[in-house]
């Protein structure tokens, strides 16, 4: 079968140019681009009657599972926006069920019209810090290299490891280089001599740039960097810059995270495109820098461009500057629609791997009084929420312990804590944290990076053990509770991380989290669920807590919540 798509406005990101032509797509391949190119050389004519047509959007990182989204729905809602490729680290999943969780993306992503590549995650658990659901050695994701879709070491958080050359570490990073894999990095704020070792080491990419002068040493090393826009972690607008010559010719773009409200409500992929736009970078550039930039940091062959040989993945737009995409073909068939993704079979995963991801708490229940915390001398270390940011910073307060054990609600001082949930050993870390603004209540989840323990943020001791034992009850989710009532929910039953509903029901369920956490008085330069889920992450500095208390991240050590006189 041959389509011809013509009266085309090119998109040529190879020149940078736009090109008044028609596009010739056999099966899944394009075979010819040129006005010579007439309907009697195709079975089906596709006339876009001068719209201007460019190649489908590649999102260079991503993790599916932080979109609370299986793979299917991902696709359902991504389409639309022009994306049908992602690069995903499941490295969510896999904190929480090891090899099974792996396969399980694996198994949920195979022939759907969104393709989806995998990196195999690479710190499972993330650091020394964290108690996940397995511990993933070289060894161990060994044979993941041998599934198709498999194309590197997803990002090495542990720069420490990297740094001063932990076997463990390296042992991953050498058996992927062997097998001419790339490695993707992840190394905040990683400057100087300890960079130039961590990218000597074969670490290929960065997302983690929050600055332009970081973000510009990392290019001068020889990194791709990811520009990221998600829903916590919010970099374009720092790093605009890097949309000018010579920088965007080694820069792509990515989410990371981003939950299903936001992309229904303003897009995926390309909406960074059109805040780029919008912020007057030069469309084509900023087109390229989504398609073409992508597959070749991530070395996808022939795909990312519209050319001959290359996948037929294709966009129509009804308009270049408000990127607004009309129509959508993957591999040479349509998907998309008038802006309607078009129905496709939905994969199903082996009974065994979709029963180890459907039960994955084991813990007792939650008291109120696992959440006190006994006064000792000193200031009390707290962890400060930075609105846009995934980075903390940390503060030395003197608290008052008369009053609601530390809890300071007029100073946003309030609770919080991280609790082990995958082996039942009761450990848990309990400190306090600014920036939240809760006034009332608790919120607790099962999403908190990247072991995905059970994290409770709160007022009160008795709400916040409401909260921690009805997420446990759903089998995980989010949580809303006020005076010991559930307000609103999420349930996130797959490995405490997803959802099998549509992208429309958790966003809307997403919304009413939203809303209620806002009664409350959470702050609205932040989007509170995804920035609690960070809190825990500790290699993202510079204060974060684990199952086992609070952790300096610059330092790479656990220190104690109160400081020394």
């Amino acid at each position: 079968m041959k389509t011809l798509i013509k009266n085309a406005k090119l998109i040529n990101v190879f020149t940078e140019s736009i090109e008044d032509t028609n596009i010739l797509i056999e099966g899944s391949k394009i075979i010819g681009v040129g006005d010579y190119y007439t309907d009697n050389d195709a079975d089906k004519v596709d006339d876009v009657k001068g719209r201007y047509v460019c190649p489908g959007f590649i999102d260079g990182h991503i993790h599916i599972e932080s979109t609370m989204m299986v793979p299917h729905s991902l696709a359902k809602s991504v389409l639309p926006h022009g994306t049908t490729s992602v690069v995903t680290d499941p490295h969510e999943i896999a904190n929480v069920c090891g090899v099974d969780g792996i396969k399980y993306m694996l198994e949920m992503s195979e022939n759907i019209p969104l393709h989806v590549y995998v990196m195999i995650p690479s710190c499972v658990p993330a650091t020394c810090f964290d108690e996940a659901g397995a511990v993933l050695h070289a060894e161990d994701i060994e044979e993941l290299y041998d599934e198709k879709r498999v194309i590197g070491l997803a990002e090495m958080m542990n720069y420490p490891g990297v740094i001063y050359n932990d076997a463990p570490t390296m042992d991953k990073i050498h058996s992927c280089l062997n097998k001419g894999y790339q490695i993707d990095g992840h190394a905040p704020m990683l400057k100087g001599k300890d960079l130039d070792k961590y990218v000597a080491a074969g670490i290929h990419t960065d997302h983690e740039c929050s600055e332009f002068k970081e973000a510009k040493e990392k290019i001068a090393k020889g990194q791709w960097i990811m520009i990221r826009q998600g829903s916590a972690a919010k970099n374009l607008e720092k790093l605009l810059p890097l949309f000018e010559a010579p920088y965007y010719s080694r820069c792509l773009l990515a989410t990371d995270d981003r939950n299903p409200a936001d992309i229904l409500d303003e897009g995926h992929i390309d909406n960074i495109v059109r805040l780029a736009i919008k912020a007057g970078k030069d469309a084509i550039r900023t087109i390229k820098m989504a398609s073409l930039n992508s597959a070749l940091c991530h070395n996808l062959a022939y795909t990312g461009a519209i050319a001959p040989g290359f996948d037929a993945d294709i966009l129509i737009l009804d308009d270049l500057n408000e990127v607004k995409i009309k129509d959508v073909y993957s591999l040479g068939k349509k998907v998309v629609s008038d802006g309607k993704t078009l129905e496709f079979d939905i994969p199903e995963a082996q009974d065994m791997i979709t029963g180890s991801v459907m039960n994955s708490f084991h813990m007792k229940d939650v008291k109120k009084e696992d959440f006190f915390v006994e006064k000792k001398n000193g200031k009390v270390r707290v962890i400060e929420v930075i609105p846009g940011e995934i980075l903390t910073n940390e503060l030395n307060l003197n608290l008052n312990f008369d009053n609601n054990n530390g809890i300071d609600i007029e100073k946003d001082i309030l609770k919080i804590a991280v609790i082990e949930r995958h082996k039942n050993t009761g450990h848990k870390g309990v400190g306090y944290i600014k920036g939240i603004g809760l006034k009332s209540g608790a919120l607790a989840g099962s999403v908190s990076h990247d072991s995905h323990n059970l994290i409770v943020i709160g007022t009160n001791d008795e709400d916040m053990a409401v909260a921690a034992n009805y997420i446990k009850k759903i089998g995980g989710g989010l949580a809303v509770v006020k005076d010991g009532e559930v307000l609103a929910k999420v349930k996130l039953p797959v490995a405490g991380l997803m959802s099998t509903d549509s992208a429309e029901k958790i966003a809307e369920d997403n919304k009413k989290l939203r809303v209620e956490a806002s009664k409350l008085g959470v702050s609205e330069k932040i989007e509170p669920f995804m920035n609690m889920a960070f809190v825990s992450l500790p290699v993202i500095p510079e204060l974060k807590m684990s199952t086992n208390g609070l952790v300096k991240v610059s330092q790479f050590k656990r220190v104690e919540l109160f400081t020394e006189d």
